[in-house]
């Protein structure tokens, strides 16, 4: 992919240097083995990594490609993973970065799910996590603090708008609708400014990323149907692992019966507690489904499950990342991606406090975030070293409880 094409549409304001794909390979794999905390925190991490650390992109562009993957449908942060992979090494950055990203999660998630067919349970794993949210909580925080200010310096609106949709996403409104209601409240706005008929200048492209649509599989337990039900799943779903997890329950529990509620829990938490994209949480269903067939059925359920519920995201990276460029360029569609990315910084705060509640329960949770905020934010300490350090002093200090 040519240079110039790569750049379209971002701002001169910051070094972007173009990396090469053993360079965004090494990253992205790193990032599937460490990258703990859900999409908030993947993509915390990715703004300190490719923004602020290695300068690969500006603030403004993270920015777009940010709200970019925010509506679509399908794992954001992996989607945002694609999209930077795109934007530096063309399209084998998509697929080099968005399987380096996927398989260290995948492949951990795989081993979890045959100790759990074997075993009937799952690791204990109470002190990591004990030790690694509060360092989450901190990373988030840090990057909120970080792009929150780029993404409304252009106008006190755009703040206003941010704040309108944390509140609505506390109240419960959906994800997607957050995100959209966001884009067409800061056309309105803009337009109302600059007295500019909305009606003729929205560009159609604005409204096609938005269309998905998926068809129910009927059909007993086979690798055919489970790829398809995850490939259903995959392009359909919007939002976080919590909305996954909606969509898991009403097609694998209530409808195809493929799974108990204690087996569906089991495994969103294996999802949860491995690094990575939280979508791999169909690696694991995968696995305990096709393990019914005996373990070679269980190898393939698990690598169709998965290339089931991430193949949408590589397909819509690679049709609508070229649109970013020219929907940036558009005053009306450059609009609505303001306020998408404003609407969803706002998604991630609120995220952000409903993890600190679990996250930070008592005083050593709470030093351990603060300890992380300042190596973040005084030293910029490596959040790998964060994350190892987090898990260390939560398996010492939980064991001490």
């Amino acid at each position: 992919m040519a240079d110039e094409d790569r750049g379209a549409g971002a701002r001169p304001t910051e070094a972007t240097p173009r990396a090469t794909l053993a360079e965004v390979a090494l990253l992205f794999l790193r990032l599937g083995f460490t990258a703990f905390g859900g999409p908030a925190a993947h993509v915390a991490i990715m703004e300190t990594e490719i923004v602020r650390r290695r300068r690969w992109l500006s603030s403004e562009r993270f920015l777009d490609l940010l709200g970019a993957a925010n509506i679509l449908p399908g794992p954001s942060s992996t989607e945002l993973a694609l999209f930077i992979g795109y934007e530096q090494a063309g399209w084998r950055g998509l697929l080099v970065g968005g399987a380096c990203f996927i398989l260290p999660a995948a492949i951990m998630v795989a081993l979890l799910a045959s100790a759990y067919v074997r075993f009937g349970t799952i690791p204990q794993v109470a002190g990591l996590l004990y030790g690694i949210r509060p360092v989450v909580i901190a990373v988030v925080g840090q990057a909120l603090w970080s792009l929150a200010p780029k993404a409304t310096k252009k106008s006190f609106r755009l703040a206003v708008l941010g704040v309108l949709a944390a509140v609505a996403s506390a109240l419960g409104v959906e994800a997607l609708w957050v995100l959209v209601g966001g884009g067409v409240a800061s056309i309105l706005a803009s337009q109302a400014a600059t007295q500019k008929d909305v009606a003729r200048s929205l560009h159609p492209s604005v409204l096609g990323v938005l269309a998905a649509a998926g068809a129910s599989v009927a059909a007993p337990v086979s690798l055919i149907a489970l790829f398809l039900t995850f490939l259903k799943i995959g392009a359909v779903v919007f939002g976080s692992g919590y909305v996954l997890l909606a969509f898991l329950r009403a097609d694998l529990v209530d409808r195809l019966h493929w799974l108990t509620e204690p087996q569906l829990l089991d495994a969103v938490a294996i999802g949860q507690v491995t690094p990575g994209p939280v979508f791999t949480t169909a690696t694991f269903i995968g696995y305990v489904v096709g393990a019914r067939g005996g373990p070679w059925t269980a190898v393939g359920g698990a690598v169709l499950a998965t290339v089931g519920i991430f193949l949408p995201g590589f397909l819509l990276v690679a049709v609508t990342r070229p649109l970013v460029a020219r929907l940036r360029r558009s005053p009306v569609a450059g609009a609505f991606l303001d306020g998408v990315n404003v609407a969803a910084l706002a998604l991630m705060a609120v995220v952000t406090v409903q993890l600190a509640k679990t996250a930070l329960v008592d005083v050593p949770t709470i030093l351990i975030a603060l300890v992380g905020v300042v190596a973040l934010i005084r030293f910029k300490l490596n959040t790998t070293w964060l994350v190892v350090g987090g898990a260390a002093l939560g398996v010492a200090t939980h064991g001490l409880r």
